[in-house]
């Protein structure tokens, strides 16, 4: 082979490579299995709420038990971005925007999302996405190998036109490629639509907001071809397919299936909750204005108010909110938070108790309450705050504030090894490997080789050299 033609092929190469990457983006958002790695998952504007976290499981317990999915395999995430979107990456997580939930009308509309979401799962299509890559690849690299013999061939027996056949036959793999993938995609959105309707009807419940949210992001694609909503990107809805959808929830025989009440409540405080803590405090007025006595209308403007410094009207609005509703352990932490916020830590302690006793399982706010304690900074208090952050690591270990904290206490209470121990965790979970390695070998000196704490910090020890 000439120089020349070794060049054709290598710039042809290079061309088709460039074309199956664009690809490869294009399919990956064209499926709702997104591949996000653990470490760029780490970078997105993640919210943590025990509230919202709560909900969110809720609404997917039963969705996912009529799956056969474990729900405690599952994790769902929230975003902070206002638009509508949601997706699965990484197998079994689920990511959802706080512009989803807080334009979603009822809970419905969110679970008939998740159920989607859930479809993705059950049907194992992140995984099979790689095999159609792989295929897709396949056919695009033989399709330009031709292409080249042909426009090699050609030049090689003078015949211009031949090469020009070459031309295009390797130009038409990358698109043959790309056909075969945006069918499959469209078939995997079909599938997990149509297993959202099913896992609907095995729990009782109605695809009617599902299809509602379909339909109102399809006619918006429709009447503006710069709509750039991430759901209808991910989740391409020609009508025909929305139409499909709308036949099967329509011939089910939960599809006038109301929310029960309690659960319309829960949604409307969540929206007030993102409502209080994301938008502005114009907004939320605009929104809940004063005349406005109900709970989600209070709750927003209690978090706006403190938000906003004034402690005693959010103060004022919370302390009504828990006479109306006492039972909600939501309402006594975030009256704790506005006061650990305000720098009355002390006072915040009493509210936090209660709301982990009404929640005892939640780690985030064990995590506030050990916070107050240690605003306290006395003995009695750091021992209550580290049993409050023990029992949160079970749940939250992943978590930096976690072993933050338990460092503060550990050092507070003379135990200097644990302490080193404790920050060596959160520099590795904070990706300062340096910081990691250096306190993880100053803290094993202090323990017996082979103790589950030597054996801790040597693996934060290992990972830090390693990664």
């Amino acid at each position: 082979m000439s120089i020349s033609e070794r060049d054709v092929v290598l710039l042809a190469t290079q061309a088709v490579l460039r074309r199956l990457t664009a690809l490869a983006l294009a399919v990956v958002m064209a499926l709702t299995s997104l591949p996000v790695a653990p470490a760029s998952a780490q970078n997105l504007p993640l919210i943590r709420d025990a509230e919202i976290e709560g909900l969110m499981r809720l609404y997917t317990k039963r969705i996912f038990e009529a799956a056969g999915i474990n729900p405690g395999d599952v994790n769902v995430y929230l975003i902070n971005d206002p638009r509508i979107n949601a997706f699965v990456a990484n197998g079994q997580r689920i990511f959802i925007h706080t512009g989803l939930l807080q334009q979603a009308k009822s809970p419905n509309d969110v679970i008939g999302v998740l159920a989607h979401e859930t479809g993705h799962i059950a049907g194992g299509h992140l995984a099979r996405m790689g095999l159609q890559l792989d295929r897709a690849s396949n056919i695009a690299i033989i399709t330009m190998l031709i292409g080249a013999a042909a426009m090699i061939g050609s030049g090689i027996a003078g015949q211009p036109k031949g090469g020009q056949m070459g031309q295009g036959i390797m130009l038409g793999g990358p698109g043959l490629a790309q056909g075969m993938l945006l069918s499959y995609a469209r078939a995997q959105e079909s599938a997990a639509d149509q297993a959202a309707v099913k896992l609907l009807d095995a729990t009782g419940q109605s695809g009617k907001g599902m299809l509602d949210l379909f339909y109102k992001l399809s006619n918006q694609a429709l009447a503006s071809a710069q709509y750039t909503n991430p759901y209808a990107l991910t989740h391409p809805m020609p009508l025909e397919r929305v139409r499909n959808l709308e036949r099967m929830v329509k011939a089910s025989p939960y599809f006038d299936a109301a929310d029960p009440p309690a659960l319309v409540l829960r949604h409307q405080l969540m929206q007030a909750k993102l409502d209080g803590f994301l938008n502005s405090a114009q907004q939320v007025y605009r929104k809940y204005p004063t005349g406005d006595l109900s709970p989600p209308a209070r709750y927003a403007r209690a978090i706006a108010a403190f938000r906003g410094g004034d402690l005693q009207a959010a103060l004022r609005e919370i302390d009504t909110l828990i006479k109306l509703i006492p039972a909600d352990p939501y309402f006594w932490e975030l009256k704790g938070q506005a006061l650990v916020e305000s720098g009355k830590v002390a006072e915040a302690v009493a509210p936090l108790r209660e709301a982990v006793r009404r929640l005892p399982k939640s780690g985030l706010i064990r995590m506030l309450l050990a916070q107050a304690l240690l605003g306290i900074n006395n003995q009695a208090a750091t021992r209550e705050a580290l049993d409050n952050l023990r029992i949160a690591q079970r749940s939250e270990d992943d978590h930096p504030k976690v072993h933050l904290y338990m460092a503060t206490a550990y050092a507070r209470l003379g135990n200097i090894g644990m302490a080193e121990l404790e920050t060596a965790e959160v520099a590795y979970l904070r990706g300062d490997r340096e910081l990691a390695a250096q306190q993880a070998k100053s803290a094993q000196k202090r323990f017996a080789s082979g103790s589950p704490q030597w054996l801790r910090a040597n693996d934060i020890l290992n990972y830090s050299i390693e990664k």
